[in-house]
């Protein structure tokens, strides 16, 4: 029956009897120089002299891998010192290698190593349950070591990512920095971070940008202050396709194309729509906003008191007509600024006889008097009408 310790792991080199290790120490003399020359004939990636750090490491493991293997034989312990192992899949990482070749090298050592001690005089005087625990205890043990591996390699990895990201982010912070840097400082800082500076670039906000940089060639991303920032390459039509798939559905703003030296213009703008398009002021639901479409937004909101003021200034005297005279004269006002005074064609976009936008005109005339005349009035108005505040209601 499979026992398990108090820390909740199985060792089931405990339940092998502790005299077959010594009687199988001498007959597997000679196992690790067959399962190196194995795994160098098998393993394509090995298949090299055994010198250097790594025939030392290769050589070191297979041999401490075997004694630490003999040695728990008949002892409840854990397999604690797992050092070498960590430093094997370490030294895979460090070489530019995934962990293949490694998980090859202990598959193909523990089919060796099992064939040794299936072939020998002790095994062959063992009880068919004494043979069963050895083989799980040797394959139990195979599997512990080749964590210790995964564990190391997977440590550096995540070494590498953050440090890689640390340096992003610290580009991303020069780009975006007001006042602005300079050439010099943008390229030393794309060089630590090894990106490559594009001719020009553009600010992406968007949520989880790491995540999302990480899906376009040749981005960048960090999160900075309330916002996330991605920075691409100015993108033609393919590439906003790709920046569309990248996304995975999330929304975001674009900011224009600049020149990396003015990334900071770029990130402002975008940074200042998004604030916008997340509060549904400017296209809720679209999933890429375009700033550069929306700088008038931006002109109008800049100042929330200001815009207050320039729609009083423009619209005040319309809020006291009475019974929805209020919303019908707004209405009018609006489509005549759009169809640029145009009697006929305002009376087309209201629906409504040529002679009933005389008869309102007239009525607007009287109390908005030269504003319908003066370039300067007739944009006020057209600005209050467009980014309307407090909407008028019905008397």
């Amino acid at each position: 029956m499979t026992t398990h310790a108090a820390d909740g792991l199985d060792r089931p080199w405990g339940r092998v009897p502790s005299w077959v290790a010594e009687a199988l120490r001498p007959e597997l003399d000679g196992a690790s120089d067959e399962i190196i020359a194995a795994v160098r004939a098998e393993v394509p990636d090995f298949a090299r002299p055994m010198t250097g750090r790594f025939g030392m490491r290769i050589t070191e493991g297979v041999t401490v891998a075997l004694n630490q293997f003999l040695d728990l034989l008949g002892r409840d312990e854990p397999l604690t010192d797992v050092r070498i192992y960590r430093s094997l899949g370490q030294l895979e990482h460090g070489e530019g290698r995934t962990l293949a070749a490694l998980q090859a090298t202990y598959q193909v050592s523990s089919r060796i190593l099992w064939r040794r001690l299936a072939a020998s005089d002790t095994a062959r005087t063992l009880p068919a349950e004494v043979i069963f625990r050895l083989a799980e205890a040797l394959f139990t043990y195979i599997e512990a070591v080749s964590a210790a591996s995964v564990e190391g390699w997977a440590a550096e990895e995540a070494g590498r990512v953050g440090s890689v990201q640390t340096r992003r982010h610290a580009l991303v912070e020069v780009l975006a920095r007001r006042p602005p840097a300079s050439v010099a400082e943008i390229e030393a800082a794309a060089v630590e971070a090894g990106w490559h500076v594009p001719a020009k670039v553009a600010a992406l906000v968007v949520e989880d940008p790491v995540a999302v940089a990480g899906r376009l060639p040749g981005a960048i991303g960090a999160d900075i202050g309330p916002f996330g920032i991605v920075v691409v390459a100015a993108p033609d039509q393919a590439g906003m396709d790709r920046i569309t798939v990248g996304l995975r559905g999330r929304s975001a703003v674009l900011g224009p194309a600049v020149e990396p030296v003015d990334a900071h213009r770029s990130v402002a703008r975008a940074r200042a729509v998004w604030a916008l398009h997340s509060t549904d002021v400017v296209e809720p639901d679209a999933q890429i906003v375009r700033a550069e479409e929306h700088y008038l937004a931006l002109l109008v909101h800049a100042d929330p008191e200001l815009a207050d003021d320039l729609r009083e200034r423009a619209l005040g005297k319309l809020r006291d007509l009475p019974a929805g005279g209020s919303m019908r004269a707004e209405e009018t006002l609006r489509a005549w600024l759009d169809a640029h005074g145009d009697v006929t064609a305002t009376a087309g976009l209201l629906h409504v006889h040529p002679q009933t936008v005389r008869y309102r005109l007239a009525g607007l005339r009287d109390l908005l008097g030269e504003a319908m005349d003066d370039p300067v009035r007739r944009l006020e108005l057209a600005l209050a009408l467009r980014f309307p505040g407090e909407q008028p209601t019905e008397q």
